[in-house]
Order: structure tokens, then C-alpha cells, then sequence
């Protein structure tokens, strides 16, 4: 199989779909890698890595897509991607497709299969493509949250971990899954008051057994978290449903209840994200006020850390990459049901229901488009 790796073009998206190890392995099966080239430079691979491992360096995307039979990425493809995608081509990348209908829809109009690295499962009910950048997320949050809380940042000007006669910042994470338990490992260990909420008590009690005393955890109710808000100086969302739009559990009307300054971090931003202010911004431009509280809601928080982000999923989506290639997505799905839960779109049908029940379109059963 002929596998493309296009170079990023999302804005201060550094990342890179293909590692050069994950080239090699896919090279050594009989495979041909063609990497646009310039793809790795902004994760520390350079072009000579690549050629090492036995890649191709292509020119322009352009050609990448054209010739390619699986593409190979780590965002959403751009609406100039998109266009490039063409029938029967096999996209393999994160979608996010409940909050956005546009991507949806030229997906389906293309005529490609596309594959989501966030909905891909495991046996053990987890997201396993999703979780390396879950944790790279959840790390990063309280450290940009940190710098959106200092006063020339527009925050309250508040240490998180305060100083002797002067209390810490009061960090509430609301989600306690995998991101919010890194969040609140890391906010912890910077010293903040912190508070994680969550639905699930079995998870409330494995994070009590395994965190007790280094932050606390509340059952999250709509009550529990307007109150808990009222007093925080960092809100971290942490929430998802699986493919599905995020839940907006913070109201604008909510915000004049906070502290002039406060911060909210929204991890859950590319889906739609968890409160109700939130829109999607950039490293460039990450942060802005609304009713005199900061947001920070950048789109792709991993990104900022590339080297480190772009190993830790490449070793998590190499082995799917390498049997869709080996087997083709067909069978390599008929084989793997966590694989088959990744398959969002083919051929001009959704396949995913909660994408469909977001947007109100018709949804076909993946197992059907599998064995036509």
C-alpha cells in the first residue's frame, strides 16, 4: 500500500502523522511511505531521518494525496485537504466531526473512508489513540492556565501553589477521566487546591485510593459545580463523550458568579467544548475575556509540545496503521471491533452515531458497509 504522510497545515500544528521508526516498520512489511517533505521538522525529524528509513520525499501535499492510497495525519483535514481527498481513499487521522458539520460534509462528499483516531476502543472500554494526547493535554492544562492566571495575562494574578502565609490557587477539574486526572496530578503537584469532579463514583473511589490526599474529588452535579466555580481561580473541562458534541456545563450567566480573573481552560474545545463561552483559538492568539474571565481554549493544546506529542501517539497508532495497510481497512476491520468503532465515514455514508445524532444526519451501521 501506497501510505502519504502530508505535512500539517492547521495554524502552529507541529506534529507529524508518521514518525521515521513508524515509516521503517511500514517499509519493512513491503509498504511505500511518501512523506511530504518539511512534514516532521516541527516534532525534530528531518527529512534525512525519513529518507533513512526507507521513505519517499514528496514535493507538495498535492502529490501526496493524488498518489497515496491511505493518508496518514494527525488533525482534521483542512478544507483545502478535503478537497484533495478523493473516492475509495482511506483517511486515518482524528475527525472530531459532532461539532463540525463542514468537515462532515465534505467528507461525505469526497467519497473517502475515514477512519477517527478518537473513537478507535479498546478491551478495556478506553480511547487508546485518544489517551496519549489526553495526557499530553491534561499535563499542559494547568501550566497554560497557570500563565493565563498571571496579571498581565488578564488573570487574577494568583500563585498556584501560593507562598508561606498566602493560600494556593483553587483549581476545580471537572471530569476526573483521563485528562482530568493528569490536570489534577499536575495542578497538584504545583501545589493548588484542587478538586476533581466527576459522575462515576467506581471512578471517584480508584481516584480516592490512588490520589487521596494530593486532591480532592466531589460527586459533579449541576449544584455541586456552580458552587465549587463561585470560589475557583482555575476551571479545567475535561469532559467527553466518546465521539459525541462535549456537554456545556458552564452557562455565561455563570461567569458573573466566578472571580473577576478566574480562568477556564476547555480541553473538551475540539469537541465544541464544556462551557458555554468557549470558542476555538490558537497558540499564536490562545486566550481571551469574556464577562472579565480569561479563556484559554486552544484547539490543538498538544501541539505545543510536537516532539513529545508526535512519539507518544505514533507509538499508539502505529500498530493500526500498520494493519490497516497490511490487510486493507476492510478486513482489518472485520478483524479488530475496536478498529470498526474508528470508522466514521465511507463512501458517502456516516457510520457513526453519535456524529449523526449531533448533526442530524442518517447514520449506517459500520458493520453493514464493511461487508458490502
Amino acid at each position: 500500500m501506497k501510505i502519504g504522510c502530508p505535512k500539517e497545515i492547521k495554524p502552529q500544528e507541529f506534529r507529524v502523522g508518521m514518525t521515521p521508526n513508524a515509516a521503517q516498520e511500514a517499509v519493512a512489511r513491503g509498504h511505500q511511505v511518501l512523506i511530504e517533505s518539511g512534514a516532521g521538522i516541527g516534532a525534530g525529524f528531518d527529512n534525512d531521518a525519513y529518507v533513512a528509513a526507507g521513505a519517499q520525499i514528496i514535493d507538495t501535499a498535492e502529490e501526496v494525496f493524488a498518489t497515496a492510497d491511505m493518508i496518514v495525519k494527525v488533525k482534521e483535514p483542512q478544507a483545502v485537504e478535503r478537497k484533495m481527498l478523493r473516492e475509495g481513499q482511506l483517511l486515518f487521522t482524528y475527525l472530531h466531526l459532532a461539532p463540525d458539520p463542514d468537515q462532515t460534509h465534505d467528507l461525505l462528499e469526497s467519497g473517502c473512508t475515514a477512519i477517527a483516531y478518537e473513537t478507535v476502543t479498546d478491551a478495556n472500554g478506553g480511547l487508546p489513540l485518544l489517551a496519549p494526547m489526553s495526557e499530553v493535554a491534561g499535563r499542559l492544562a494547568p501550566q497554560v492556565g497557570s500563565w493565563t492566571l498571571q496579571k498581565a495575562n488578564g488573570g487574577r494574578g494568583v500563585l498556584m501553589g501560593g507562598v508561606p502565609g498566602v493560600g494556593p490557587a483553587k483549581v476545580v477539574v471537572i471530569g476526573g477521566g483521563v485528562v482530568g486526572t493528569h490536570a489534577a496530578k499536575i495542578a497538584a503537584g504545583m501545589g493548588a487546591d484542587v478538586t476533581v469532579l466527576d459522575r462515576s463514583l467506581p471512578r471517584l473511589r480508584y481516584l480516592d485510593d490512588v490520589f487521596g490526599g494530593t486532591f480532592k474529588n466531589q460527586y459533579s452535579t449541576a449544584g455541586a459545580t456552580a458552587e465549587l466555580i463561585q470560589d475557583a481561580d482555575m476551571v479545567i473541562g475535561a469532559v467527553l463523550i466518546p465521539g459525541a458534541a462535549a456537554p456545556k456545563l458552564v452557562s455565561r450567566a455563570q461567569l458573573s458568579t466566578m472571580k473577576p480573573g478566574a480562568v477556564l481552560v476547555d480541553v473538551a474545545i475540539d469537541q465544541g467544548g464544556c462551557f458555554e463561552t468557549s470558542k476555538a483559538t490558537t497558540h499564536a492568539d490562545p486566550i481571551y475575556d469574556v464577562d472579565g474571565i480569561m479563556h484559554y481554549c486552544v484547539a490543538n493544546m498538544p501541539g505545543a509540545v510536537a516532539r513529545t506529542s508526535t512519539i507518544a501517539l505514533g507509538n499508539a497508532t502505529m500498530p493500526f496503521m500498520l494493519s490497516l495497510a497490511d490487510k486493507g481497512w476492510k478486513q482489518a476491520c472485520q478483524d479488530d471491533p475496536h478498529l470498526m468503532e474508528g470508522l466514521n465515514v465511507h463512501a458517502g455514508k456516516l457510520t457513526y452515531y453519535a456524529v449523526g445524532k449531533a448533526l442530524g444526519i442518517d447514520v449506517v451501521s459500520p458493520n453493514v458497509v464493511v461487508k458490502s
